[in-house]
C-alpha cells in the first residue's frame, strides 16, 4: 500500500484476482443446497455473480413457493448474504416437474 492508504495498480489485480479465486461457483451452490436437501435434484448455472437453480425436492411436497425458497436459502446460509449477489430459483415437486411440458 501507497503513503497516504492508497493502492498501487498491482495491489487492486492481486485483490482482484484473490477475489475471482473466490468467488461462488455454480457447483459450490449445487452441493451447498444437495447437502441440505438430501435426495433432491439440483441444477445451478451462473456466471459467479448471478444465478439460476431448479431445484426437484419431495421435501417440498405441501409447502407454499416462499416456504420452499426459504428452504433453498437456508442451505446456502451467509453466502446469500455476500458471496451469492442474486439467485433465481425454480423449486418443484418429482410430481411437479414430472407434469411440466417438456
Amino acid at each position: 500500500m501507497m503513503p497516504g492508504g492508497t493502492t498501487t495498480p498491482l495491489e487492486r489485480v492481486v485483490r482482484h484476482a484473490d477475489y475471482e479465486n473466490t468467488m461462488m461457483q455454480p457447483e459450490d451452490i449445487r452441493q451447498l443446497i444437495q447437502a441440505g436437501l438430501p435426495g433432491a435434484q439440483v441444477r445451478v448455472s451462473g456466471d459467479g455473480h448471478h444465478f439460476e437453480a431448479e431445484v426437484i425436492a419431495a421435501d417440498f411436497a405441501g409447502k407454499s413457493p416462499v416456504q420452499r425458497h426459504q428452504m433453498v436459502y437456508r442451505t446456502l446460509g451467509d453466502k446469500m448474504r455476500a458471496e451469492i449477489h442474486a439467485l433465481s430459483l425454480s423449486t418443484l415437486t418429482p410430481e411437479e416437474a414430472a407434469e411440466r411440458p417438456r
